[in-house]
């Protein structure tokens, strides 16, 4: 399976000539993430994980591009020319030839006066685990890890505690654009000593054999 790390919280995923991508939002480079891609995964309707309009011109190029997100995400896709398949936390489905199974269930608290939304996190043929915007621990053995490292709705503290829970083999950051290189680097920094986990930054945009 070849891994791509697009900006910020998107990832590319390629396998037997099928191409899933989870989260390609407004700050990922959606055009780019979503070339030739037949499947699509999406956390939660937050803008940085999800551009409809990036998803109706990868539609309009390849016909039977599909999403898998929970209802109240899909009920925002109407027009958007995707075809799309509910799923919520419990649910196990073949995305484009990936076993997904899904874990999660509220975006980590921001403010009291942000509304609440569902949050569906996700396991890909039961070795990459992407949480989206939560710090939910699916109890299971995880291979790699994607953790958050930088956000309104965390400090680095959360993102130490999520590695040293899920004790994955390996953890690399995600949810980083908002942090300055010099604020990843100090993140990383952190994670990387007190995570318990081997843990490493992926090169944006390089395919990686995982």
């Amino acid at each position: 399976m070849l891994l791509t790390k697009f900006p910020h919280a998107c990832l590319r995923l390629e396998k037997d000539g099928s191409v899933l991508v989870v989260d390609p939002g407004g700050l990922s480079d959606p055009a780019a993430a979503l070339l030739d891609a037949d499947g699509v995964l999406i956390t939660h309707a937050h803008p940085d994980h999800l551009d409809a309009d990036a998803l109706r011109t990868a539609a309009a190029a390849r016909p039977g591009l599909t999403v898998w997100a929970h209802p109240e995400v899909l009920a925002t896709l109407d027009g958007v020319g995707v075809r799309t398949v509910p799923v919520v936390p419990g649910d196990e489905v073949t995305a484009v030839g990936f076993t997904v199974r899904v874990y999660g269930d509220r975006h980590a608290h921001i403010h009291e006066d942000v509304p609440d939304l569902p949050n569906n996190a996700y396991l890909i043929d039961g070795r990459l685990y992407y949480p989206g915007d939560s710090f939910s621990v699916p109890g299971v053995p995880v291979e790699i890890l994607m953790v958050p490292v930088g956000g309104p709705w965390m400090k680095i503290a959360e993102a130490i505690d999520m590695v040293r829970a899920v004790a994955p083999d390996r953890a690399h950051p995600t949810h980083d654009a908002v942090l300055s290189p010099t604020g990843q680097a100090f993140s990383d920094n952190w994670v990387a000593q007190r995570g318990g986990a081997d843990y490493s930054r992926l090169p944006v945009g390089e395919p990686r054999e995982v």
